[in-house]
């Protein structure tokens, strides 16, 4: 059983206040906590997605910075309003508001981070070939557009929406199309990850995921300055809010 100690209590209360979810009615002392800046807002956030230590080869927490805004602000609304199913960041974000939200979105859209090496590629020629050809060119006869068709030639991704798909862990990515595959993480219709995973076996999905995080992240981490022209798929990403 926890033992819910008073220091406990201040600890979960500074880390909600950090995110702006302090408890309505309850006050924070001066001397307990002092939130002035995005940057000592978001610390929670750091203490998963810090650049350092990600582990591309197993782990399963990404990095964030310097991804798209409008990716970043529709996953966190996806969580907010339960098309992405994670108990620990619904909790984060179920009490924000859109603009807040997109607050903390833009703040990781500008930093840029130290990205770690790349993970060991396949072992397996075969596993290796079948990743390039899904990356590169697709799977025409299961309609499976290439990654590059939609997240860029460099794969670092597209404004407004579309994120990089480098210096991701190997057991995330995975995890991430199963998901899809399943209907368990969900975008807005039409939802154009779900019907490419649907047509995915599970070893396209894990050689994938092991070859994406085998790929050196290149000079040039930025994403396309603007969406990509003729896509292959209508994707139903939620527009961010105008300003």
């Amino acid at each position: 059983m926890l033992r819910v100690t008073t220091r406990y209590c201040r600890t979960i209360l500074v880390v909600a206040a950090l995110l702006g979810l302090a408890p309505s009615g309850h006050s924070l002392a001066a001397d307990e906590v002092s939130i002035d800046t995005m940057e000592q807002r978001i610390q929670p956030c750091m203490a998963c997605h810090a650049e350092k230590g990600i582990d591309l080869q197993a782990g399963f927490v990404p990095s964030l910075h310097g991804k798209p805004a409008g990716y970043l602000f529709n996953q966190l609304m996806n969580y907010r309003d339960g098309r992405r199913d994670h108990r620990a960041m619904e909790y984060m974000v179920r009490n924000l508001s859109p603009d807040y939200l997109r607050e903390i979105a833009e703040y990781f859209a500008g930093l840029e981070g130290e990205y770690p090496e790349p993970a060991a590629e396949p072992s397996s020629a075969a596993m290796r070939d079948r990743a390039d050809a899904l990356i590169t060119r697709g799977d025409p006869e299961r309609d499976v557009p290439a990654c590059i068709a939609c997240h860029g030639a460099r794969l670092t991704g597209a404004e407004p929406n579309t994120p990089s798909l480098l210096a991701l862990p190997s057991h995330y990515v995975a995890a991430q199309m199963t998901s899809w595959r399943s209907g368990q993480r969900q975008a807005a219709e039409p939802d154009c990850m779900h019907t490419i995973a649907e047509r995915l076996s599970s070893e396209d999905i894990y050689a994938l995921a092991r070859a994406l995080a085998a790929q050196d992240v290149p000079s040039n981490r930025e994403p396309e300055s603007e969406p990509l022209g003729d896509l292959p798929m209508d994707c139903g990403s939620v527009p961010m809010p105008e300003s």
